[in-house]
Protein backbone atom coordinates (compact mmCIF):
# COMPACT_ATOMS: atom_id res chain seq x y z
CA UNK A 1 0.00 0.00 0.00
CA UNK A 2 1.18 3.39 -0.99
CA UNK A 3 0.15 6.90 0.13
CA UNK A 4 0.41 10.03 -2.66
CA UNK A 5 1.80 13.24 -1.71
CA UNK A 6 2.09 16.48 -3.62
CA UNK A 7 5.38 18.36 -2.81
CA UNK A 8 6.55 21.14 -4.87
CA UNK A 9 4.57 20.66 -7.39
CA UNK A 10 5.23 17.03 -8.49
CA UNK A 11 3.27 13.91 -7.11
CA UNK A 12 5.64 12.17 -4.62
CA UNK A 13 4.61 8.34 -3.81
CA UNK A 14 5.80 6.99 -0.13
CA UNK A 15 4.80 3.78 1.45
CA UNK A 16 3.65 3.20 4.94
CA UNK A 17 5.85 2.93 7.68
CA UNK A 18 5.75 -0.41 9.26
CA UNK A 19 3.63 0.75 11.90
CA UNK A 20 1.18 2.59 9.53
CA UNK A 21 1.07 -1.00 8.15
CA UNK A 22 0.82 -3.22 10.90
CA UNK A 23 -2.19 -1.16 12.36
CA UNK A 24 -3.81 -0.84 9.32
CA UNK A 25 -3.12 -5.17 8.51
CA UNK A 26 -4.80 -6.00 11.86
CA UNK A 27 -7.70 -3.18 11.08
CA UNK A 28 -8.35 -4.98 8.23
CA UNK A 29 -8.38 -8.41 10.01
CA UNK A 30 -10.44 -7.44 13.20
CA UNK A 31 -12.72 -6.07 10.74
CA UNK A 32 -13.25 -9.57 8.86
CA UNK A 33 -15.17 -12.14 10.89
CA UNK A 34 -13.64 -15.40 11.38
CA UNK A 35 -15.97 -16.95 13.34
CA UNK A 36 -17.08 -20.47 13.21
CA UNK A 37 -20.91 -20.03 13.37
CA UNK A 38 -21.21 -16.83 10.75
CA UNK A 39 -17.77 -15.78 9.33
CA UNK A 40 -15.39 -16.71 6.69
CA UNK A 41 -11.64 -17.45 7.35
CA UNK A 42 -11.07 -17.49 3.47
CA UNK A 43 -12.31 -13.67 3.51
CA UNK A 44 -9.35 -12.79 6.02
CA UNK A 45 -6.46 -15.33 4.05
CA UNK A 46 -7.52 -14.01 0.69
CA UNK A 47 -6.80 -9.89 2.13
CA UNK A 48 -3.73 -11.05 3.16
CA UNK A 49 -2.29 -12.66 -0.59
CA UNK A 50 -3.61 -9.62 -2.08
CA UNK A 51 -1.42 -7.57 0.34
CA UNK A 52 1.46 -9.86 0.10
CA UNK A 53 1.42 -10.25 -3.97
CA UNK A 54 1.18 -5.89 -3.94
CA UNK A 55 4.35 -6.19 -1.88
CA UNK A 56 6.31 -8.21 -4.71
CA UNK A 57 6.17 -11.67 -3.47
CA UNK A 58 5.77 -13.90 -6.19
CA UNK A 59 2.13 -15.51 -7.06
CA UNK A 60 3.28 -18.44 -7.13
CA UNK A 61 4.72 -18.25 -3.53
CA UNK A 62 1.35 -17.15 -2.15
CA UNK A 63 -1.50 -19.72 -1.86
CA UNK A 64 -4.62 -19.86 -0.33
CA UNK A 65 -5.95 -23.21 0.17
CA UNK A 66 -9.54 -23.84 0.75
CA UNK A 67 -10.00 -27.69 2.02
CA UNK A 68 -13.80 -26.43 3.14
CA UNK A 69 -16.39 -23.42 2.33
CA UNK A 70 -14.69 -20.23 4.37
CA UNK A 71 -12.17 -22.36 5.66
CA UNK A 72 -9.48 -21.13 3.53
CA UNK A 73 -5.42 -21.30 5.12
CA UNK A 74 -3.00 -18.28 3.88
CA UNK A 75 0.46 -20.11 3.20
CA UNK A 76 3.15 -17.73 2.05
CA UNK A 77 7.19 -17.88 1.31
CA UNK A 78 9.90 -15.39 1.33
CA UNK A 79 12.51 -17.44 -0.31
CA UNK A 80 15.95 -17.37 1.22
CA UNK A 81 19.41 -19.17 -0.41
CA UNK A 82 18.77 -22.40 0.90
CA UNK A 83 21.49 -22.99 2.54
CA UNK A 84 19.21 -23.84 5.63
CA UNK A 85 15.76 -25.72 5.71
CA UNK A 86 12.87 -22.84 6.20
CA UNK A 87 11.42 -21.16 9.02
CA UNK A 88 7.74 -21.64 9.69
CA UNK A 89 5.59 -18.64 11.47
CA UNK A 90 2.52 -20.00 12.22
CA UNK A 91 -0.67 -17.74 13.47
CA UNK A 92 -4.35 -18.87 12.78
CA UNK A 93 -7.06 -15.90 11.95
CA UNK A 94 -10.44 -18.01 13.36
CA UNK A 95 -11.53 -16.13 16.39
CA UNK A 96 -13.82 -17.52 18.96
CA UNK A 97 -17.62 -16.00 18.81
CA UNK A 98 -18.82 -12.59 20.11
CA UNK A 99 -21.79 -11.22 20.59
CA UNK A 100 -22.75 -7.87 20.18
CA UNK A 101 -24.79 -7.43 23.37
CA UNK A 102 -22.05 -9.00 25.50
CA UNK A 103 -19.62 -5.72 24.55
CA UNK A 104 -19.25 -2.72 25.11
CA UNK A 105 -18.40 -1.75 21.73
CA UNK A 106 -18.91 -3.48 18.12
CA UNK A 107 -16.93 -6.60 18.12
CA UNK A 108 -15.53 -6.88 14.57
CA UNK A 109 -14.49 -3.32 14.27
CA UNK A 110 -11.44 -2.52 15.20
CA UNK A 111 -11.30 0.86 18.32
CA UNK A 112 -8.37 2.50 19.52
CA UNK A 113 -9.39 4.13 23.18
CA UNK A 114 -7.01 4.79 26.19
CA UNK A 115 -4.01 3.02 25.18
CA UNK A 116 -5.50 -0.07 23.94
CA UNK A 117 -7.12 -1.54 20.14
CA UNK A 118 -9.96 -3.48 21.14
CA UNK A 119 -12.17 -5.78 19.34
CA UNK A 120 -12.40 -9.68 18.92
CA UNK A 121 -8.83 -11.06 17.92
CA UNK A 122 -6.32 -8.63 19.17
CA UNK A 123 -4.88 -10.69 21.48
CA UNK A 124 -6.02 -14.48 20.12
CA UNK A 125 -4.28 -13.90 17.79
CA UNK A 126 -4.58 -11.64 14.83
CA UNK A 127 -2.96 -9.04 16.31
CA UNK A 128 0.05 -11.35 16.30
CA UNK A 129 -0.99 -12.67 12.41
CA UNK A 130 -0.99 -8.79 11.68
CA UNK A 131 2.67 -8.36 12.95
CA UNK A 132 4.14 -11.44 10.86
CA UNK A 133 2.24 -10.06 8.05
CA UNK A 134 3.54 -6.59 8.50
CA UNK A 135 7.19 -7.63 8.88
CA UNK A 136 6.94 -10.07 6.13
CA UNK A 137 6.38 -7.48 3.82
CA UNK A 138 9.28 -5.38 5.26
CA UNK A 139 11.20 -7.87 4.73
CA UNK A 140 10.66 -7.78 1.10
CA UNK A 141 10.76 -4.47 0.56
CA UNK A 142 14.20 -4.40 2.43
CA UNK A 143 15.08 -6.98 0.31
CA UNK A 144 15.63 -10.07 2.82
CA UNK A 145 17.66 -12.87 1.77
CA UNK A 146 18.33 -14.81 4.80
CA UNK A 147 19.95 -18.36 4.56
CA UNK A 148 16.27 -19.85 4.67
CA UNK A 149 13.17 -19.59 3.44
CA UNK A 150 10.44 -17.70 5.44
CA UNK A 151 7.21 -19.75 5.69
CA UNK A 152 4.14 -17.37 7.30
CA UNK A 153 0.86 -19.75 7.60
CA UNK A 154 -2.37 -18.30 8.88
CA UNK A 155 -4.77 -20.97 9.06
CA UNK A 156 -8.27 -21.79 10.13
CA UNK A 157 -10.38 -23.46 12.78
CA UNK A 158 -7.55 -23.45 15.57
CA UNK A 159 -10.59 -22.36 18.15
CA UNK A 160 -12.37 -25.34 17.27
CA UNK A 161 -15.68 -25.55 14.82
CA UNK A 162 -16.73 -28.11 11.80
CA UNK A 163 -13.44 -28.31 10.39
CA UNK A 164 -11.04 -29.07 9.45
CA UNK A 165 -8.24 -27.83 11.39
CA UNK A 166 -6.19 -26.13 8.84
CA UNK A 167 -3.17 -26.90 10.21
CA UNK A 168 -3.80 -30.93 10.54
CA UNK A 169 -5.12 -30.63 7.03
CA UNK A 170 -1.84 -28.78 5.98
CA UNK A 171 -0.01 -32.00 7.10
CA UNK A 172 -1.98 -34.46 5.82
CA UNK A 173 -2.39 -32.98 2.28
CA UNK A 174 -0.23 -30.18 1.83
CA UNK A 175 3.15 -30.95 4.01
CA UNK A 176 5.29 -29.68 0.83
CA UNK A 177 4.21 -26.22 1.69
CA UNK A 178 4.44 -25.51 5.34
CA UNK A 179 7.60 -28.75 5.90
CA UNK A 180 10.38 -26.40 7.69
CA UNK A 181 13.17 -27.22 10.15
CA UNK A 182 10.99 -25.95 12.93
CA UNK A 183 8.55 -23.09 13.60
CA UNK A 184 7.79 -20.29 15.68
CA UNK A 185 4.42 -20.51 17.02
CA UNK A 186 3.15 -17.07 17.76
CA UNK A 187 -0.22 -18.59 19.53
CA UNK A 188 1.68 -19.59 22.67
CA UNK A 189 4.64 -17.77 24.69
CA UNK A 190 5.83 -14.39 24.69
CA UNK A 191 6.21 -11.35 27.34
CA UNK A 192 4.54 -11.22 30.71
CA UNK A 193 3.67 -8.35 32.77
CA UNK A 194 1.74 -7.14 35.56
CA UNK A 195 0.11 -3.91 36.07
CA UNK A 196 1.83 -2.63 32.78
CA UNK A 197 5.67 -3.81 34.31
CA UNK A 198 7.03 -6.26 32.11
CA UNK A 199 8.36 -9.17 34.01
CA UNK A 200 9.69 -12.29 31.83
CA UNK A 201 9.73 -13.22 28.18
CA UNK A 202 8.75 -16.86 27.62
CA UNK A 203 9.23 -19.39 25.11
CA UNK A 204 6.74 -22.38 24.85
CA UNK A 205 8.26 -25.44 24.10
CA UNK A 206 5.63 -28.41 25.26
CA UNK A 207 2.22 -28.53 25.44
CA UNK A 208 -0.15 -31.10 27.89
CA UNK A 209 -2.23 -33.47 26.01
CA UNK A 210 -5.99 -33.59 25.90
CA UNK A 211 -8.11 -36.35 26.49
CA UNK A 212 -11.90 -37.07 27.90
CA UNK A 213 -14.13 -39.43 29.60
CA UNK A 214 -16.80 -40.07 30.14
CA UNK A 215 -18.44 -41.36 33.43
CA UNK A 216 -21.39 -43.48 33.64
CA UNK A 217 -24.01 -44.90 36.61
CA UNK A 218 -26.89 -46.93 35.38
CA UNK A 219 -30.14 -47.85 37.54
CA UNK A 220 -33.05 -50.27 37.48
CA UNK A 221 -34.71 -46.72 38.01
CA UNK A 222 -38.22 -46.36 39.07
CA UNK A 223 -41.21 -44.49 40.34
CA UNK A 224 -39.77 -40.97 42.32
CA UNK A 225 -42.17 -41.43 44.91
CA UNK A 226 -40.35 -45.12 45.93
CA UNK A 227 -36.94 -43.57 46.64
CA UNK A 228 -33.93 -45.99 47.31
CA UNK A 229 -30.34 -45.62 48.61
CA UNK A 230 -28.90 -46.73 45.14
CA UNK A 231 -29.27 -43.59 42.48
CA UNK A 232 -27.75 -43.64 39.33
CA UNK A 233 -27.22 -39.90 40.25
CA UNK A 234 -26.31 -39.72 43.91
CA UNK A 235 -23.71 -42.67 42.57
CA UNK A 236 -21.95 -40.51 39.90
CA UNK A 237 -21.95 -37.11 42.10
CA UNK A 238 -19.93 -39.32 44.84
CA UNK A 239 -17.78 -40.81 42.17
CA UNK A 240 -17.32 -37.09 40.84
CA UNK A 241 -16.27 -35.81 44.55
CA UNK A 242 -13.47 -38.50 44.62
CA UNK A 243 -12.25 -37.68 41.15
CA UNK A 244 -11.97 -34.16 42.43
CA UNK A 245 -9.87 -34.91 45.40
CA UNK A 246 -7.74 -36.93 42.89
CA UNK A 247 -4.31 -35.95 42.42
CA UNK A 248 -1.52 -36.65 39.68
CA UNK A 249 1.75 -37.26 40.99
CA UNK A 250 4.67 -34.20 40.61
CA UNK A 251 6.41 -34.61 37.58
CA UNK A 252 8.45 -32.46 35.97
CA UNK A 253 10.21 -32.34 33.01
CA UNK A 254 13.30 -30.44 31.02
CA UNK A 255 10.62 -27.80 30.28
CA UNK A 256 8.94 -27.19 32.87
CA UNK A 257 12.44 -27.34 35.37
CA UNK A 258 13.89 -24.60 33.53
CA UNK A 259 10.59 -22.49 33.83
CA UNK A 260 10.53 -22.78 37.71
CA UNK A 261 14.74 -22.40 38.33
CA UNK A 262 14.34 -19.41 36.48
CA UNK A 263 11.30 -17.71 37.56
CA UNK A 264 12.53 -18.63 40.86
CA UNK A 265 15.89 -16.09 40.44
CA UNK A 266 13.22 -13.36 39.09
CA UNK A 267 12.66 -10.68 42.31
CA UNK A 268 9.18 -10.46 42.95
CA UNK A 269 8.04 -12.23 40.39
CA UNK A 270 4.16 -12.81 39.71
CA UNK A 271 2.54 -15.86 42.16
CA UNK A 272 0.20 -18.29 39.80
CA UNK A 273 -0.73 -20.90 42.12
CA UNK A 274 -3.14 -22.32 39.67
CA UNK A 275 -1.17 -22.15 36.73
CA UNK A 276 2.19 -23.61 38.29
CA UNK A 277 0.12 -26.55 39.83
CA UNK A 278 -1.17 -27.24 36.15
CA UNK A 279 2.48 -27.28 35.13
CA UNK A 280 3.37 -29.90 37.59
CA UNK A 281 1.10 -32.86 37.31
CA UNK A 282 -1.50 -34.23 34.94
CA UNK A 283 -5.04 -32.54 35.76
CA UNK A 284 -8.15 -33.80 35.48
CA UNK A 285 -11.64 -31.95 36.11
CA UNK A 286 -15.47 -32.48 35.15
CA UNK A 287 -16.85 -30.15 32.88
CA UNK A 288 -20.25 -31.19 31.65
CA UNK A 289 -23.14 -33.15 33.41
CA UNK A 290 -26.56 -34.73 32.52
CA UNK A 291 -28.86 -37.41 34.23
CA UNK A 292 -32.18 -38.41 34.77
CA UNK A 293 -35.14 -38.77 32.16
CA UNK A 294 -38.07 -37.42 33.98
CA UNK A 295 -39.03 -35.24 37.16
CA UNK A 296 -40.97 -38.58 38.73
CA UNK A 297 -38.26 -41.32 37.69
CA UNK A 298 -35.38 -42.79 40.03
CA UNK A 299 -32.46 -41.44 37.05
CA UNK A 300 -31.89 -44.50 35.12
CA UNK A 301 -28.27 -42.65 33.76
CA UNK A 302 -26.31 -40.28 34.84
CA UNK A 303 -23.15 -38.84 32.47
CA UNK A 304 -20.35 -36.81 33.19
CA UNK A 305 -17.68 -35.66 30.96
CA UNK A 306 -14.36 -35.03 32.42
CA UNK A 307 -11.66 -33.60 30.82
CA UNK A 308 -7.95 -34.06 31.53
CA UNK A 309 -4.89 -32.45 30.74
CA UNK A 310 -1.92 -34.96 30.47
CA UNK A 311 1.65 -34.07 30.46
CA UNK A 312 3.85 -35.03 27.45
CA UNK A 313 5.31 -38.83 28.08
CA UNK A 314 2.15 -39.46 30.16
CA UNK A 315 -0.63 -42.15 28.19
CA UNK A 316 -4.17 -42.36 27.54
CA UNK A 317 -4.09 -45.97 29.78
CA UNK A 318 -2.32 -44.63 33.07
CA UNK A 319 -5.02 -41.59 32.92
CA UNK A 320 -8.03 -44.27 32.50
CA UNK A 321 -6.64 -46.49 35.21
CA UNK A 322 -6.41 -43.40 37.79
CA UNK A 323 -9.65 -42.14 36.76
CA UNK A 324 -11.22 -45.36 37.18
CA UNK A 325 -9.83 -46.26 40.63
CA UNK A 326 -11.16 -42.41 41.68
CA UNK A 327 -14.56 -43.37 40.21
CA UNK A 328 -15.06 -46.71 42.03
CA UNK A 329 -16.67 -49.96 40.05
CA UNK A 330 -20.04 -49.04 40.61
CA UNK A 331 -18.96 -46.38 37.31
CA UNK A 332 -17.94 -46.88 33.68
CA UNK A 333 -15.49 -44.87 32.37
CA UNK A 334 -14.90 -44.27 28.89
CA UNK A 335 -13.08 -42.90 26.30
CA UNK A 336 -14.65 -39.83 24.84
CA UNK A 337 -11.91 -38.02 22.85
CA UNK A 338 -8.79 -40.04 22.45
CA UNK A 339 -5.15 -38.70 23.51
CA UNK A 340 -2.95 -37.60 20.59
CA UNK A 341 0.95 -37.61 20.94
CA UNK A 342 2.09 -34.64 22.66
CA UNK A 343 6.01 -34.66 22.84
CA UNK A 344 8.10 -31.84 23.73
CA UNK A 345 10.26 -29.68 21.62
CA UNK A 346 13.04 -28.29 24.52
CA UNK A 347 14.50 -25.83 22.41
CA UNK A 348 18.65 -25.91 21.12
CA UNK A 349 20.82 -23.90 23.30
CA UNK A 350 21.30 -21.86 19.70
CA UNK A 351 17.77 -21.07 19.55
CA UNK A 352 17.47 -20.21 22.88
CA UNK A 353 20.80 -17.96 22.67
CA UNK A 354 19.32 -16.20 19.63
CA UNK A 355 15.86 -15.01 21.50
CA UNK A 356 17.79 -13.98 24.71
CA UNK A 357 19.89 -11.81 22.29
CA UNK A 358 16.93 -10.20 20.99
CA UNK A 359 14.64 -9.65 23.75
CA UNK A 360 18.02 -8.24 25.48
CA UNK A 361 18.17 -5.48 22.69
CA UNK A 362 15.18 -4.08 23.47
CA UNK A 363 14.83 -5.02 26.99
CA UNK A 364 18.27 -5.33 28.33
CA UNK A 365 17.36 -7.01 32.29
CA UNK A 366 14.25 -8.91 30.71
CA UNK A 367 14.64 -13.00 31.71
CA UNK A 368 13.74 -15.09 29.13
CA UNK A 369 11.99 -18.52 30.51
CA UNK A 370 11.18 -21.80 28.94
CA UNK A 371 7.38 -22.71 29.65
CA UNK A 372 4.99 -25.46 28.70
CA UNK A 373 1.79 -24.49 27.29
CA UNK A 374 -1.35 -25.82 29.25
CA UNK A 375 -4.07 -25.77 27.45
CA UNK A 376 -3.58 -26.64 23.54
CA UNK A 377 -2.53 -24.63 19.87
CA UNK A 378 -2.02 -25.59 16.80
CA UNK A 379 1.68 -26.56 17.63
CA UNK A 380 0.39 -30.00 19.18
CA UNK A 381 0.29 -31.80 15.33
CA UNK A 382 3.24 -30.00 13.97
CA UNK A 383 5.10 -31.46 17.00
CA UNK A 384 3.81 -34.74 16.54
CA UNK A 385 4.32 -34.56 12.72
CA UNK A 386 7.98 -34.08 13.68
CA UNK A 387 8.33 -30.50 13.14
CA UNK A 388 10.01 -28.67 16.62
CA UNK A 389 7.16 -26.13 17.57
CA UNK A 390 8.49 -22.96 20.23
CA UNK A 391 5.65 -20.58 21.18
CA UNK A 392 7.22 -17.42 20.48
CA UNK A 393 4.49 -14.63 20.68
CA UNK A 394 5.66 -10.87 19.94
CA UNK A 395 3.37 -9.02 22.23
CA UNK A 396 3.29 -8.70 26.00
CA UNK A 397 0.04 -9.52 27.59
CA UNK A 398 -1.00 -8.36 31.09
CA UNK A 399 -1.46 -11.30 33.50
CA UNK A 400 -4.54 -9.38 35.39
CA UNK A 401 -5.82 -8.61 32.00
CA UNK A 402 -6.27 -11.60 30.19
CA UNK A 403 -9.56 -11.09 27.56
CA UNK A 404 -9.09 -13.12 24.63
CA UNK A 405 -12.37 -15.49 24.19
CA UNK A 406 -13.82 -12.73 26.85
CA UNK A 407 -16.02 -9.32 26.26
CA UNK A 408 -13.86 -6.38 25.24
CA UNK A 409 -10.78 -8.10 24.30
CA UNK A 410 -7.92 -5.67 24.38
CA UNK A 411 -4.33 -5.15 23.86
CA UNK A 412 -2.22 -2.38 24.56
CA UNK A 413 -1.03 -0.04 21.70
CA UNK A 414 2.15 0.05 22.94
CA UNK A 415 2.75 -3.91 23.11
CA UNK A 416 1.81 -3.88 19.84
CA UNK A 417 3.95 -1.86 17.85
CA UNK A 418 7.38 -2.73 20.36
CA UNK A 419 5.66 -6.34 19.07
CA UNK A 420 6.42 -5.21 15.56
CA UNK A 421 9.81 -4.17 16.39
CA UNK A 422 10.38 -7.38 18.67
CA UNK A 423 9.26 -9.83 15.77
CA UNK A 424 11.51 -8.23 12.79
CA UNK A 425 14.37 -8.47 14.85
CA UNK A 426 13.53 -11.98 15.87
CA UNK A 427 12.47 -13.39 12.59
CA UNK A 428 15.75 -11.88 11.04
CA UNK A 429 17.81 -13.62 14.28
CA UNK A 430 16.31 -16.84 13.28
CA UNK A 431 16.08 -17.17 9.51
CA UNK A 432 19.65 -15.75 9.15
CA UNK A 433 21.77 -13.82 6.59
Amino acid sequence: MTVSLLLAGRLVTAQESPGELARAVLKELVEINTTDSSGDNTAAAEAVARRLRAAGIAAEDVSVVVPAPKKGNLVARLRGTGRARPLLLLAHLDVVEARRSDWTMEPFNLTERDGYFYGRGTQDIKGDAALLVANLIRLKREGFRPERDIILALTADEEGGRGPNGAEWLLRNRRELIDAEFCVNTDAGGGQAQDGRRVLYSVQAAEKGYVSFVLTAKNAGGHSSLPRGDNAIYELAAALTRVKAMEFPVQLNEVTRGYFEKKAAIPAAPSEAVYENALRRTTCVATMLSGGHADNALPQTAEATVNCRALPGATQVEVEQRLQAAAGPGVDVRVKIPLRPNPASPPPAELMARVEKVVRSMWPDLPVVPVMETGGTDGKPLRAAGIPVYGIAQMFYDLDDIRAHGRDERIRTAYFYDGLEFGYRLIKALAGR
